[in-house]
């Protein structure tokens, strides 16, 4: 009896359901420590998974992130592989399973280079590459013999001895200045500087320096040619074919017409000895995630190009060298494929947001099918391991850990615990749901998330917190950014609505904000409040507060607008204009799209549906925040904003972070951005 008490609480410990006697509110200092998981890389043999662990730290300079190894079987804990004062990213194993080769600084590098670490026995990981410029991505050839990596190269020759005089010539230049002839000029945030990904082939141990692959390619030359744009910097996502013969990536040749037009992307094969590049034949639409499967096909996915500015992701299937444009496994599929996974077997296996959580689904006869239907939680980082998938996973109220997953009977066993015993300590609950129609007639989802210490008896303060995207969803997860858990901790009910526009309920409901980008969401949101306040007796309807990020700042500056519903609002990187928006913004094509042309061609939407064009309805208290290096919802819009509420002398405050971009980021600035949250919100949602 005793084994079974003990495994029941091992298990509560890993669902995140446990409640102990005194456990204490989460704090900031639990959010941003706990351990942070990377994606599991598996084996070839299937037997070892290795991935990244972080310990964040306030300081930079004391934050840790190594390596671990842990047995797929979950035979044994994981064990640390590394222990260096810098972070290994990149990882990869050979195909023979006896090295890895991962990206880091160490010692004397100025920037990231490759290394490479026998994991036959004993020993440290050795440096193979002496490279001006930051690598990124490497990857073994199939007979282990070279590696493939990506790095961000200066205009003209593209050999290492000159790309280290251009960056040197980069780094000198007394003058500091941009300039431009053509769009797009900078992108999230930073100013764009002509540079842009080249995929270099590295022979181990031959003394040659890394040769870029598409050198004197007039592919390469065209005024478009660019990558898969990253918060990271671009990628071609390199692969190379299973024979060694051939190199595949994804490319643009239209990001110069981003101004106009949404960006191309196509897969391109060419041989590795060198060669003009040729579009691998394929399906109409943007092509992405080039993978040659363990069953020797050849897979990608694949997005409309259309009239709408948010399509699914769809599975593409072919032969090798492909001829045609293969199969389309989820056509007919409402769902939007985010990660994918094949085993040597042919068994397809793929992660996709749905009803505000990330289920695994498997291919079969009859379409798609969630391995669990009734799973809650995010799942991420797919591998497979002999028989069984490796993956993350976490929900609202367990931190991530990695998982192994039996794809037959959809079991999970826990092969790491980073975060139990912090999560022991604290007092959360999992997430509660409910559904309402709205008055368009559309099923709404939602999350409830109660504070610590809650009573069904007592009365709490509600909080909205309208998620970011539009084309985006409220999960089942914690966020070190944008935690529901700690927004809850001083005793606030946070209510999460999935509006129209956001994903996981098919294509059509996300696609129907277009031209309609803030009203209707605006109004199912009001509805969601009023459906909560009615469901909950707990909740006092009086002490309503609204917050939100991104889109969600947009809307909170939409509620200024248009609703009196709210004791007080908190936005974070929201629009004022929508034309004001479009145009400073780094990426306008799209918002074009939305709203069925540009400005100047009258759609009254343009007008109608920006909070500016309401200044004299604003009055609700409300806290505007920002980082300077924002350059997807620029400054002007926040400074616009302040500059409305001060003429209308609403009570308002403005807190411009002047090294954060559109997320907040450092520790000092996050800790200091909730602290300035929970007492906004202490001042206007104390009792009357």
């Amino acid at each position: 009896m005793r084994r079974r008490v003990v495994g029941a609480v091992l298990v509560l410990l890993f669902l995140g359901l446990g409640h102990f006697a005194g456990a204490r509110p989460i704090t900031h200092d639990d959010v941003w420590t706990l351990r942070r998981l990377g994606a599991p890389k598996v084996s070839p043999d299937g037997k070892r998974a290795v991935f990244s662990v972080t310990e964040p730290s306030y300081d930079k300079d004391k934050q840790v992130s190594d390596l671990w190894l842990v047995p797929t079987d979950g035979s044994a804990p994981p064990r640390r592989l590394t222990s260096t004062p810098g972070s290994e990213s990149g990882v990869a194993w050979s195909p023979q399973g006896d090295k890895l080769v991962f990206t880091a600084k160490r010692g004397k590098d100025k920037v990231n280079q490759i290394y490479v670490m026998d994991m036959t026995g004993p020993g440290e990981a050795q440096k193979v590459s002496d490279f001006p410029l930051p690598c990124s991505g490497p990857q073994f050839s199939p007979d282990g013999k070279s590696i493939l990596f990506e790095a961000q190269v200066y205009p003209g020759p593209t050999d290492a001895a000159s790309q280290e005089k251009a960056h040197k010539a980069h780094q000198d230049r007394k003058e500091k200045v941009s300039s431009y002839q053509g769009f797009p000029i900078r992108y999230w945030d930073h100013w764009l500087d002509g540079r842009h990904p080249r995929p270099y082939l590295l022979k181990l141990g031959s003394g040659e320096p890394p040769k870029d692959l598409l050198a004197g390619t007039s592919l390469v030359e065209e005024a478009g040619f660019a990558g898969l744009s990253g918060l990271s910097g671009e990628t071609l996502q390199p692969v190379i074919s299973p024979d060694g013969k051939e190199l595949v990536f994804v490319a643009t040749t239209n990001r110069n017409k981003a101004v106009t037009k949404s960006t191309h992307y196509e897969i391109y094969r060419c041989a590795l000895t060198g060669g003009e590049p040729q579009v691998v034949p394929g399906p109409s639409g943007s092509r992405a995630d080039p993978t040659f499967g363990a069953d020797g096909k050849f897979y990608s996915t694949v997005e409309a190009d259309n009239e709408f500015v948010y399509n699914l992701v769809y599975l593409v299937r072919q032969d090798w060298p492909a001829k045609g444009p293969g199969t389309t496994l989820t056509a007919g599929s409402d769902l939007s494929v985010e990660e994918f996974v094949v085993s040597p077997g042919g068994r397809v296996f793929f992660t996709a947001t749905t009803i505000g959580r990330k289920r695994i689904f498997e291919l079969g006869p009859q379409g798609a099918k969630p391995l669990d239907p009734s799973s809650r939680g995010v799942f991420s980082g797919l591998g497979w391991a002999g028989n069984s998938l490796l993956c993350r996973y976490e929900h609202g109220a367990k931190p991530v850990e990695v998982v192994k997953v039996d794809p037959n009977g959809a079991k999970v066993k826990p092969l790491s615990n980073f975060n139990q015993a912090r999560v022991a300590e604290i007092d959360w609950q999992p997430y509660e749901e409910f559904w309402f129609q709205s008055e368009r007639g559309r099923k709404i989802h939602n999350w409830v998330v109660l504070p610590p210490n809650f009573s069904r008896e007592k009365k709490y303060p509600l909080v909205l917190f309208i998620h970011g995207g539009p084309h985006s969803s409220s999960l089942d997860s914690g966020h070190v950014r944008w935690s529901p858990q700690l927004l809850a901790a001083p005793g606030y009910v946070v209510l999460l609505t999935d509006y129209t526009g956001s994903v996981g309920y098919g294509a059509a409901f996300a696609q129907a904000i277009q031209g309609d980008p803030l009203k209707t969401p605006g109004d199912e949101l009001l509805q969601a409040v009023d459906e909560a306040v009615a469901r909950y007796p707990f909740i006092d309807s009086g002490r309503v507060a609204a917050s939100g990020a991104s889109y969600g700042g947009h809307m909170v500056n939409w509620m200024q607008a248009t609703s009196d519903r709210f004791r007080c609002l908190i936005g974070h990187a929201g629009l004022i204009s929508l034309e004001g928006q479009w145009a400073t913004s780094d990426a306008v094509a799209h918002r074009e799209k939305n709203l069925g042309g540009p400005p100047w061609e009258g759609n009254p939407v343009w007008q109608t549906q920006s909070p500016s064009s309401y200044v004299t309805n604003f009055k609700t208290p409300i806290m505007l925040t920002i980082g300077e290096k924002d350059y997807r919802v620029p400054l002007n819009q926040t400074l616009a904003a302040w500059t409305y509420l001060q003429r209308m002398d609403v009570p308002s405050k403005l807190l411009v972070y002047h090294q954060a971009n559109h997320w907040i980021m450092s520790g000092p600035d996050a800790k200091h951005f909730w602290g300035e949250v929970h007492n906004w919100l202490a001042q206007y949602l104390k009792a009357d």
